[in-house]
């Protein structure tokens, strides 16, 4: 195909990845997209581009939905976050109705200006007191709250110690904030511990900030809190704990891992996203420092010069907090724990392997990219929404299709789901073997 005059192979589809084009060179900013363009239409042309959907009914269980080229889809939906099935909830519509005639539907200003309202205000106390913390800050989104709580408190002579596979949100705030940045295994302590001491042992005047996560997100697996806690004060260091996957959806208060590990209260900054049980964006950051509330409100710069929640927003949040809180919550939390280890065991029956440990994020393995985007192309035709995530967003060769669960999917649903990938899954490997045999005949030939 042919883009500002140059001529581009789009290919089958079936090769390369999106880090190929992530660092493009030349002094036209305006053509650093046309490579990346080129391949995406060779995937999109050959029905191998399966992001950038768009609902067009509720975001419940079934729904129906149009890919990027405006084709429409409609399935079983496994692509959704919505894991107590709460963004249907008759009382969280009526809620959002009765903010919109108090308080209109804009917040109309930053939250460090005339942003915030009532309903904001009693948020803030309402989910710091969920989770044991003294103070607690509103961002617009979780995205902004784990990017800003870093860029608010770490400068560039301090040191932050990351999980490697923590989320792009925390490592564009590390990028933004020191080169000074110390990625540890994967959930291993001991090497999170050997860059703690290689840190202090040089420098003993700066902070450290700790990075791990409640629930990793495409893993499925979660660390040892307490124990990492326990290092951060060992070595003088500040623990971040992001709990976007977990809280709400996890324990049987709902307090996600934090409260299942007896840490709530004990963590040194808790930061977490709204948009996966709580029926609305946002996100927010807890600490037990009032100072460190009001540090952030006016130093995080994606609160501080960005618009605030709406109020239609913090209401909606406000109540589905109440509903985790409650009888109904628990209630929820078990029906999504039933329909977590059925979607489990039944791939395991399929001979699917999924990772890590139950929760709402059930990801199940394919390995090569080329036969999780035949899986990817095949699934709309069988009526299942499914997420493929493929490298770099994992590592190379791990390609996994991650399905959400929601305390609403029924049984069917989830026989629909294994049903539908173990098919389109046998169905890949089957044309990928002949196409290699078809290849190593005509090398042998020539």
């Amino acid at each position: 195909m042919s883009i500002s005059g140059k001529t581009y192979v789009t290919g089958s589809g079936l090769t390369g990845s999106a880090r190929d084009f992530r660092v493009p060179s030349g002094p036209d900013l305006l053509a650093r997209g046309d490579g990346f363009f080129a391949w995406q239409e060779g995937r999109r042309q050959n029905g191998y581009w399966p992001y950038s959907r768009s609902t067009e009914t509720r975001p419940g269980t079934a729904c129906k939905a149009r890919d990027d080229r405006g084709n429409p889809l409609e399935g079983i939906n496994f692509s959704s976050q919505d894991y107590l099935s709460l963004a249907s909830h008759p009382e969280i519509a009526s809620v959002a109705a009765d903010a919109v005639q108090r308080f209109g539907v804009h917040s109309a200003g930053s939250a460090v200006l005339v942003g915030n309202t009532a309903s904001s205000v009693a948020l803030e106390r309402k989910i710091a007191d969920f989770l044991q913390m003294e103070e607690l800050v509103l961002y617009p989104t979780g995205w902004a709250a784990g990017y800003g709580v870093i860029r608010g408190l770490v400068r560039s002579a301090d040191h932050i110690v990351m999980d490697a596979l923590a989320h792009t949100c925390l490592q564009e705030g590390a990028n933004a904030s020191t080169q000074n940045i110390s990625l540890f295994r994967h959930l291993d302590l001991e090497h999170c511990r050997a860059k703690l001491e290689g840190i202090r042992a040089r420098d003993t005047q700066n902070g450290i900030m700790v990075i791990t996560e409640g629930l990793f997100s495409m893993d499925s697996d979660t660390p040892d809190l307490a124990a990492m806690q326990a290092l951060c004060t060992e070595f003088g260091a500040t623990l971040m704990v992001d709990v976007a996957h977990d809280l709400g959806a996890m324990g049987e208060d709902g307090r996600g891992h934090i409260g299942i590990q007896n840490m709530l209260g004990k963590v040194d900054l808790v930061m977490g996203s709204f948009s996966k049980t709580f029926a609305s964006n946002g996100g927010f950051v807890a600490t037990n420092r009032r100072a460190i509330k009001e540090y952030l409100r006016y130093y995080s710069p994606s609160t501080t010069f960005s618009n605030a929640l709406s109020p239609v927003q913090t209401a909606v949040i406000g109540k589905a907090f109440d509903i985790v809180a409650s009888a109904e919550g628990k209630a929820l939390r078990e029906a999504l724990m039933r329909n977590i280890v059925s979607l489990r065991t039944q791939f395991a029956d399929a001979g699917l392997d999924v990772y890590g440990d139950p929760s709402a994020i059930v990801c199940a393995r394919v390995g090569r990219e080329s036969i999780a985007r035949m899986v990817s192309r095949r699934l709309p035709s069988l009526s299942l929404l499914a997420n493929l995530v493929e490298y770099p967003a994992v590592a190379k060769g791990a390609a996994r299709f991650r399905l959400q669960v929601m305390a609403g999917h029924s049984d069917e649903n989830i026989r629909h789901a294994v049903k539908s990938i173990k098919l389109a899954v046998d169905e890949a490997r089957i044309m990928a073997a002949v196409e290699e045999s078809r290849s190593q005949m005509l090398a042998m030939a020539a």
